[in-house]
């Protein structure tokens, strides 16, 4: 015999219930449920990610093209600016001596051109003083017809006449001249405008 009954009972008298028991359909949903929760928080994960990526390298690529920009325009001002020198030299001294060593072939050029349909006519120039010399012993015994070459003292160093019988042009080399160096003189000044002021 247990002497059971001899101590005292501390514990409380509670009714046995049955534990509830889930169906496989309930357990099955619920993983499903937890899966498409994991899912999608992982899904959300991933696109925010990709998102922060896209924007950080949306970023660095702005940069690195303003940075390309800003040495683009840096190169090209400096190149202008080096070049600057060498145009003034170019346009003031070096073109200058070039048309006054070639402007006599110049000359005889044009009147080629004007007396292919023209041949029998008269020949007449007009260069400034002190070139007729030169043309004219430049032009020689190359024309089929006698060429007039005469001075005029208000014709400048550079600037001719020219008539084969009812045509007729005008050469200034000077002024060409002028106009290049007012061309690349205006071209400087506009780029250091554009680069001073954006």
């Amino acid at each position: 015999m247990t002497i059971a009954h001899l101590l005292e009972d501390f514990g409380m008298v509670t009714p046995v219930e049955p534990i509830e028991t889930f169906s496989e359909e309930i357990v099955e949903e619920a993983k499903l449920e937890s899966f498409e929760k994991g899912y999608s928080a992982g899904w959300d994960d991933a696109v925010d990610a990709k998102d922060k990526e896209t924007s950080r390298i949306s970023t660095m690529l702005a940069s690195s093209l303003e940075d390309l920009n800003f040495t683009y325009h840096e190169a090209q001002t400096q190149l202008i600016e080096n070049l600057d020198p060498m145009f003034k030299v170019l346009t003031s001294v070096i073109l200058p001596d070039t048309m006054a060593a070639t402007f006599g072939h110049h000359i005889v050029d044009h009147l080629t051109d004007m007396a292919k349909d023209q041949m029998n006519e008269p020949m007449n120039v007009v260069v400034g003083g002190g070139e007729a010399a030169s043309l004219r012993a430049l032009i020689g015994d190359d024309f089929p017809v006698e060429v007039h070459v005469r001075e005029d003292a208000s014709f400048a160093e550079g600037q001719a006449q020219l008539r084969v019988g009812r045509s007729e042009r005008e050469l200034n080399s000077g002024a060409l001249i002028d106009s290049i160096r007012d061309s690349v003189e205006a071209f400087s000044e506009q780029f250091k405008e554009d680069n001073q002021y954006g």
